[in-house]
């Protein structure tokens, strides 16, 4: 089973995209702001990790910044985003993120990006 790691300090969108995932058979885990993101990925094994922007303590961003300099394994990073401005595109693929995504996003874009980041076409 893929493991994905939605890192977001909105619990209604984390909540949100945790559905969508294990209606599909992934394993979620959740944390509610880089800080925790950074902890939870470098303790154990994730597949993807989904992640806003804007969140308290240590943005995504930053949170893609450490994990990029940390994590032996680099799996794919998914950015979500309100924001659809070049520039915040810009600084999300240079901190490492392999997509980015501007909420909402629909179930089905969702999932899409989310096999396609996993080369899973099966599920």
């Amino acid at each position: 089973m893929k493991r994905v790691l939605i890192i977001d300090d909105a619990s209604t969108i984390r909540l949100y995209k945790r559905c969508i995932l294990e209606k599909h058979g992934y394993l979620v885990e959740e944390a509610v702001n880089g800080m925790e993101g950074l902890e939870k990925a470098l303790e154990s094994h994730f597949d993807l990790y989904i992640v806003d922007i804007n969140m308290p303590k240590l943005d995504g961003y930053g949170f893609l910044q450490r994990i990029r300099a940390e994590d032996i394994d680099q799996p794919p990073a998914m950015m979500v985003s309100t924001e659809s401005a070049a520039q915040d595109k810009e600084i999300a693929y240079q901190s490492g993120a392999n997509l980015y995504l501007v909420k909402p996003a629909k179930p089905a874009e969702l999932l899409t990006f989310v096999r396609l980041l996993m080369g899973d076409h099966h599920s």
